[in-house]
């Protein structure tokens, strides 16, 4: 009989056979047995993402589907950001708030139809947050249904400057969807949902599909020379570009003003949360999310604490720069570019500076 202590067993995605082949290595990751590096490692895979094209398992983020007559008008009240705009084939990212202006989660939005969007969680958030949305939905007379889409689709990113390239004759010739829009499309006569979004600050495609064709997709995808990268490189890719990852430096203790998100809240929609967040944006935050890069040797953590106030959330070694860097709240009278910083990383002092988002940018090849 199974302990009923044991820890529960990990969901694995459609692809996990060709992690095991791959002789990655697996790890639990938001209740998902998922693969940090291969044995290229972090590294490699990072650098071939910046210079070429990786490709990337993240079936593991949630989908909701929104749809209904009031499909739109539902989310707006939901979502930060302005959803009348997103218009057909096209891409919105925004967060999820309390009625506080705290962070519940981050979003990318999709508009397939005038009463069909869909919506991309995290995976750590995914049940929390369709929960949210339906409590929402019941407490209001709104005409939508809110379905969970988790199990319809496994998704793959293809990143960096030859993703494209790499993956246009799999296409066929049939145009792939410009930076910030979607479309369905069919790769290596498959059926995909091809969208110009990702977390590594280069271009490319997240592409969603039937769980049973993405193994096939995965072959060619690797076959017309991508690299495989685990969620390692996913990692220091999006730090580099300062994308936010929710449980460091995204929460729902803060706000998007002080993640510095402000840019796609738009109060006067009257999302839940719109008043939290303008009153701090009138006031000014007391805190404020910025990136650093260390002088001299040493990786900050999250974690760690800033000299005179403030903590990190993110840190790692840089690939790209080779230096340590990271993001940190600190006091807003602090936050100015440019500003000096101490971090005590496990007892030894570590100088820092504060610099401009993001860290790194693709003209810098």
């Amino acid at each position: 009989m199974a302990d009923p202590a044991a820890a529960p067993v990990s969901k694995r995605t459609p692809l996990h056979d060709r992690h095991v082949a791959a002789r990655a290595k697996l790890v639990d990751f938001a209740g998902w047995e998922m693969p940090v590096q291969y044995p290229s490692g972090i590294r490699g895979e990072h650098l071939a993402v910046r210079e070429h094209a990786g490709v990337f398992d993240v079936s593991h983020m949630g989908e909701i589907e929104t749809l209904g007559a009031d499909a739109g008008p539902f989310l707006q009240h939901m979502l930060s950001n302005d959803v009348d705009a997103i218009g057909r084939g096209a891409a919105q990212y925004s967060v999820l708030c309390r009625h506080d202006g705290g962070v519940l989660d981050d979003l990318f939005t999709y508009r397939l139809g005038a009463e069909r969007l869909l919506t991309v969680t995290n995976a750590s958030n995914h049940s929390r947050d369709i929960a949210w949305l339906r409590e929402h939905a019941a407490a209001g007379s709104w005409d939508v249904e809110l379905r969970d889409a988790l199990e319809d689709y496994a998704m793959l990113a293809v990143q960096g400057p030859a993703a494209r390239s790499l993956l246009e004759p799999l296409g066929a010739g049939a145009p792939l969807p410009a930076r910030m829009r979607c479309a369905e499309i069919a790769l290596q006569g498959i059926d995909v949902l091809a969208c110009g979004t990702g977390y590594t600050g280069e271009d490319g495609l997240e592409l969603l599909v039937a769980p049973a064709q993405a193994p096939a997709l995965w072959d060619a995808v690797v076959a017309a020379g991508a690299t495989p990268a685990g969620l390692a490189a996913r990692d220091t890719l999006r730090l580099e570009a300062c994308f936010h990852l929710y449980g460091n430096d995204l929460m729902e203790s803060r706000g998007p003003i002080e993640a510095g998100l402000g840019w796609c809240c738009k109060e006067q929609t009257g999302f839940v949360g719109a008043e939290a967040v303008a009153a701090v944006r009138e006031r000014g935050p007391r805190e404020r999310l910025v990136a650093f890069a260390i002088e001299g040797p040493g990786i900050a953590r999250q974690g760690n604490p800033v000299v005179g106030g403030g903590e990190v959330t993110s840190g790692s070694l840089s690939p790209s720069l080779g230096i340590g860097i990271g993001m940190a709240y600190v006091p807003a009278e602090r936050a100015a570019e440019g500003t000096a910083l101490q971090i005590d990383v496990r007892g030894r002092l570590r100088d820092a500076v504060i610099r401009a988002r993001p860290l790194y940018r693709r003209s810098e090849r």
